[in-house]
C-alpha cells in the first residue's frame, strides 16, 4: 500500500494541470489594459482557463497570427480583403472596446488646454510647424501664452494600430499626408523619435520638454500627461471622453457580418474624430476543443459582463446592437 502513496500523489498533483487550458496571444497595446483586466477576471472565475497575452502592437500580432505562433491575434486596424487573404486561416475581426487617440504633451509653463486643429496635427507631424508658439498654435489657442520651445515629435516605432487610427485621421483631414504619407500601421514618418507601444510614446512625452505625441486616452490619463481637444468635423473643440467616443460610433455604418469600420473625423458636433474600434483576430477552426470552448465562452461572457468593466478603465462600451451580431457570429467557432 505505501507503495502506491508517491502514485497516487503524482496522479492528484497531476490532475489540475491536465485540467488546464492556456491560450497564448499578441497585439494592441491600445486595448491592453482592459484586456488585462478581462483576463484576469475571467481567470478569476474559470481557474482552469488562462489567457497568456503579449501587447506588442497590432503589427506583431496579426505576424503572430499569420506564423500560427499565437491562438489568436489583436489589432486596432481591421484588416482589409487583400491582408485577409494573406492569413492561413479563416478568422473573425471582432469589435470589443471602443477607445479614443489623444494628442498628448508636455509645454512646460502652460496650464490651458492645447487646442488642436486638423491642419496643426498634420503641420506638425509633416514637419511644418516646428515650434509652440507658432502663429497656427497660438490662432488656435487665444489668449495662452506659448513659449517659442521646439516641437519634439513622438511616433511609434513599432507596427502598431494605434499609428494605423491616427494616420487613417490624417489621411482623411490632410491631403498632402494622404499623398506622401498615407496611413498603416507603420508609416515612414517625415520627422519625429520613435518609441515603442502607447506605454514607450507616452514616457518618452513626459520625458522631453517640448514632446508631442499620440496615445490611447488611458496612457495619457494614468501617466497624468496633459492632453488636447481636437477640432472635429462639424468645427467643434472637442476632448476626448467616453461620451465623444461613443458619439463618434453613432456614425459607423457595418455591413451584415463585416464589422469593419473606420470612425475617424466622424460626423456630428460632438464625435471626438480621432477614435476607434478595436478587434480581436478570432480563428474560425480550432482543432483543440477545449481551447475553442474556452475562446467561445470567454468572448461570449466579455460581449456581456465584460463591457460593463470599460468605463473605470475610460474606454466606451459597445452599442447593444452590435453586441447582438457579435454574439451571433462567434457561433461559427469551431
Amino acid at each position: 500500500m505505501k507503495k502506491l502513496y508517491p502514485v497516487l500523489a503524482f496522479v492528484l498533483l497531476a490532475l489540475p494541470s491536465l485540467a488546464q487550458t492556456k491560450l497564448n496571444a499578441a497585439g494592441a497595446t491600445f486595448p491592453y489594459p482592459i484586456y488585462s483586466k478581462w483576463f484576469n477576471e475571467f481567470h478569476q472565475m474559470h481557474p482552469q482557463i488562462e489567457i497568456n497575452y503579449q501587447s506588442i502592437g497590432s503589427g506583431g500580432g496579426i505576424a503572430q497570427l499569420k506564423a500560427g505562433t499565437v491562438d489568436f491575434g489583436a489589432s486596432d486596424m481591421p484588416l482589409d480583403d487583400t491582408k485577409v487573404k494573406q492569413m492561413p486561416m479563416p478568422f473573425l475581426q471582432l469589435p470589443t472596446v471602443l477607445g479614443s487617440v489623444v494628442p498628448a504633451y508636455n509645454v512646460p509653463g502652460v496650464t490651458e488646454e492645447v487646442k488642436f486643429t486638423p491642419q496643426i496635427l498634420a503641420g506638425i507631424y509633416l514637419g511644418e510647424i516646428t515650434s509652440w508658439n507658432d502663429k497656427a498654435i497660438a490662432a488656435a489657442n487665444p489668449g495662452v501664452k506659448l513659449p517659442g520651445t521646439a516641437i519634439v515629435v513622438v511616433h511609434r516605432s513599432d507596427g502598431s494600430g494605434t499609428t494605423f487610427v491616427f494616420t487613417d485621421y490624417l489621411s482623411k483631414i490632410s491631403p498632402e499626408w494622404k499623398s506622401r504619407v498615407g496611413s498603416n500601421t507603420s508609416v515612414s514618418w517625415p520627422v519625429g523619435l520613435g518609441a515603442k507601444g502607447n506605454e514607450g510614446v507616452a514616457g518618452m512625452i513626459r520625458q522631453m520638454e517640448g514632446g508631442l505625441g499620440y496615445v490611447e486616452l488611458i496612457y495619457a490619463l494614468q501617466n497624468k500627461i496633459p492632453f488636447g481637444s481636437v477640432k472635429n468635423a462639424a468645427g467643434n473643440f472637442i476632448r476626448a471622453s467616453l461620451e465623444s467616443t461613443t458619439a463618434a460610433a453613432a456614425s459607423a455604418k457595418m455591413t451584415g457580418t463585416d464589422f469593419r469600420v473606420s470612425i475617424t473625423n466622424a460626423p456630428g458636433k460632438d464625435a471626438y474624430p480621432i477614435s476607434t474600434f478595436t478587434y480581436l483576430l478570432i480563428p474560425t477552426q480550432w482543432k483543440d476543443s477545449s481551447k475553442q470552448k474556452a475562446v467561445v465562452d470567454f468572448l461570449n461572457w466579455m460581449l456581456d459582463q465584460g463591457q460593463s468593466m470599460t468605463t473605470p478603465l475610460d474606454y466606451a462600451a459597445l452599442p447593444e446592437s452590435l453586441r447582438q451580431k457579435e454574439h451571433q457570429v462567434i457561433s461559427q467557432i469551431h
